[in-house]
């Protein structure tokens, strides 16, 4: 039944790009901002617990799925076939544990493994395989988490925080005395050992940044519509006034 539904897809994609003048003339490089764009839509779906959005928003990540596969397959790199066969040899290799006789005793020593087997597969450091294109607060961190899982990591949260402590104060040393240069780069260590904090405490910093963005938009949306209730633009108010709504905001998070 999944399968006939599947293949339906992938017959809706042949045929439009035989007979749709707009799906015809696309690339992997012309759709790959909106499949970028239907990801994130896929993690607002998910932070807004909206369910039925979250279905709507797989069902068009799979669309691009299918979509970069046939225009692959146009071009005789590879097929939707290999694609599915690419993705389950990599499941069952990387679970021993699971499709083999290796035993495990805990998450930790799977992770170990799996990087382990990463490195078996032909990857000269750990670290490959994280995107340079990932906004740079996700990449620390999955930088951080990856070297983590073979060890290199710190024992425990107090040192992880004087970390934090010691880079603020570097930074704050560099804006006094040093350039521009080094300030910036100070400033990106403070944001790297943050990160590193997080991680340590269990806490997806992306996740937790995109949750203040959109706390910040409403709070921000609030006092915008008090000070247009005063019949006033914010350019007429002063940060006396807009701090007063802001503050009252709060009672709605």
């Amino acid at each position: 039944m999944t399968g006939d539904k599947f293949q339906n897809l992938y017959d809706i994609m042949i045929r439009l790009r035989k007979e749709c003048p707009w799906d015809r003339e696309q690339t992997h490089d012309s759709i790959k901002g909106a499949t970028l764009e239907e990801t994130y839509e896929v993690l607002e779906a998910i932070d807004l617990k909206d369910y039925e959005e979250l279905k709507a928003e797989l069902g068009d990540l799979l669309l691009h799925i299918v979509f970069h596969s046939v225009i692959a397959d146009e071009n005789k790199n590879f097929n939707i076939d290999d694609v599915i066969d690419s993705i389950s040899d990599k499941l069952i290799r990387r679970h021993p544990h699971v499709f083999g006789d290796t035993k495990v005793k805990d998450t930790k020593e799977i992770l170990k493994n799996w990087e382990e087997i990463k490195l078996s597969e032909g990857r000269d450091s750990v670290l490959e395989g994280v995107p340079k294109n990932l906004p740079g607060l996700a990449r620390a961190y999955r930088l951080q988490e990856k070297a983590s899982k073979v060890g290199f990591d710190w024992e425990k949260k107090e040192d992880v925080w004087k970390k934090v402590i010691e880079e603020i104060e570097e930074m704050h040393e560099q804006e006094r005395d040093g350039t521009f240069e080094e300030f910036e780069k100070e400033m990106g260590d403070v944001f790297f050992a943050l990160t590193n904090y997080a991680r340590f405490l269990g806490v997806n910093p992306e996740n937790a940044l995109r949750r203040t963005n959109e706390k910040f938009i409403l709070r921000f949306s609030y006092v915008e519509k008090k000070i247009k209730e005063l019949g006033k633009n914010l350019s007429d108010s002063n940060l006396e006034e807009m701090d007063k709504y802001w503050e009252e905001s709060k009672k709605f998070d």
